[in-house]
């Protein structure tokens, strides 16, 4: 699951699968605490202005504002924003700043953002190119852009096993293969800087979600748990991390973008 996608999901019975999911998340590149990477090749700085659309629960704005950078971050949805702000309050963030918005157009000044992150919310918007315009233009020359979507494997899986709400609006609205993300990336005027994907944890995971019949995101089922405790037994394996990064290709959860905007 990507940060900011469907909510977190932090129940105490769950806690098994969260902890292992933020492994996951660690081995694929994101939260490099170390070296102050939010995803590998995308180092955040308290030089930067970040603008995070699509906030969600504010999961990437809470590493970089940890970076002391300055924090920008808008959701449709008015309790994720203000989620996110308290969220934001007690780091070393130069200042925060907080907007419900729907990106058509965003308000926020041309050339703002040194960092614009939009994770897993191209996929729910009525014109993909539109909204990448508005990333675009809040960017300043120079600015890094990390964007990601869910991955069209994964998600044609979904077609067959997920409640219908899953693929209407607001939700998925629809799926974007591979080539076509890297193409409205490139028609926004951006270059494109480096692809991966990652999250085959995750792809299993919302399977097995749909097919337990709980009620909601979150609660608890010994399927989840197994489902934690068997992936972490293989990440421990020798060879664990290379069959982690083959099904990462095979079936990820989402596609990501390192762009830049010249």
């Amino acid at each position: 699951m990507a940060p900011g996608e469907w909510g977190d999901i932090l129940m105490e019975d769950e806690v098994v699968a969260v902890d292992v999911g933020l492994r996951d998340a660690v081995l694929s590149g994101w939260y490099q605490s170390e070296t102050g990477e939010l995803f590998k090749g995308l180092v955040i700085s308290s030089d930067d202005v970040v603008v995070d659309v699509g906030c969600g629960d504010g999961g990437t704005a809470r590493f970089c504002a940890g970076r002391g950078a300055s924090m920008i971050v808008t959701d449709i949805d008015p309790t994720k924003v203000e989620a996110t702000e308290r969220s934001l309050a007690d780091t070393p963030a130069r200042s925060v700043r907080a907007m419900v918005s729907d990106s058509n157009p965003l308000p926020i000044e041309d050339g703002t953002a040194s960092v614009v992150i939009s994770t897993e919310v191209l996929e729910h918007v009525d014109d993909p190119a539109q909204f990448l315009s508005e990333l675009a233009r809040i960017g300043r020359s120079g600015a890094r852009y990390l964007l990601t979507v869910p991955d069209p494997v994964a998600e044609a899986l979904q077609k067959h096993l997920a409640h219908p709400s899953y693929f209407a609006k607001p939700n998925h609205v629809r799926i974007i293969q591979r080539d076509e993300f890297a193409e409205l990336v490139s028609a926004a005027g951006l270059v494109i800087e480096q692809r991966s994907s990652y999250g085959f944890y995750w792809s299993l995971w919302w399977l097995m979600f749909w097919t337990t019949g709980v009620d909601f995101i979150g609660a608890p089922h010994p399927v989840f748990d197994n489902w934690a405790r068997t992936w972490t037994a293989l990440l421990d394996t020798p060879q664990g991390e290379t069959v982690k990064r083959v099904l990462d290709n095979f079936m990820p959860k989402s596609q990501v973008i390192l762009a830049r905007k010249p």
